[in-house]
């Protein structure tokens, strides 16, 4: 598969204890929270040599499983296959064609990591611009289930990840990043990624504390 992509060697998730200090003391609620899994298509996996995807594959198909049985809201980002360069847009000029470029070669280069397949009652919101906010009816769908905050997972962290965090904090829904189930091009990326939210946006949860918050089963090796 031809990617745009740098090829992302294997590194280590990031600690409890190495995780940043927050501005804020939020704690998600499950009469309040969506979950977001964001952009776990196969293209945009297919990059990774190891770790640290099948453990942030886990975690987050160990939040998904608890969101599902408690009836919190699950939003799946994804990038179209085919896109019309009008709605491309500049980010041809950055990663190229992205999945346009391999989706003859890999028809399911868009399709969602088996591990992860949405199901049921799961929202999944064409992505067409880092923020999953931009371009869709994301905002409105999550008002409509009186969702005011958000739990991001999924890659790139420094990037789209990053980039739905702000944006959901410039519209009121307060973003959860939960640092062990997003992955990106390099620890050094992650943890950026995770400082940024911490201290302009957000708050950085783990997979533990999250389904603590939600009454649910915590995985071996999530952070506590």
């Amino acid at each position: 598969m031809r990617l745009s992509l740098p090829e992302i060697r294997p590194y280590a998730l990031p600690t409890t204890a190495e995780l940043p200090e927050g501005r804020v003391g939020w704690t998600p609620d499950p009469a309040r929270a969506a979950l977001l899994v964001h952009d776990m298509q196969r293209y945009f996996v297919a990059p990774y040599a190891g770790a640290p995807i099948p453990e942030v594959t886990a975690n987050i198909a160990a939040l998904v499983a608890a969101c599902r049985a408690g009836g919190v809201p699950v939003f799946y980002t994804a990038q179209p296959g085919r896109q019309d360069a009008p709605d491309r847009g500049l980010l041809t000029e950055f990663w190229g064609d992205g999945i346009g470029a391999v989706i003859d070669a890999d028809p399911r280069a868009a399709d969602i990591v088996d591990e992860l397949a949405p199901a049921g009652n799961d929202v999944v919101v064409a992505k067409w611009r880092y923020s999953a906010f931009q371009r869709s009816a994301f905002a409105e769908q999550l008002a409509a289930r009186g969702r005011d905050q958000l739990l991001i997972t999924g890659v790139y962290a420094h990037i789209g990840c990053q980039a739905t965090a702000v944006e959901a904090f410039m519209r009121d829904v307060r973003p959860f990043l939960v640092a062990d189930a997003v992955a990106d091009f390099s620890r050094e990326r992650h943890d950026q990624a995770c400082e940024y939210v911490a201290q302009r946006c957000g708050a950085v949860t783990t997979t533990a504390v999250a389904l603590d918050a939600l009454s649910a089963p915590i995985p071996a090796g999530a952070l506590r």
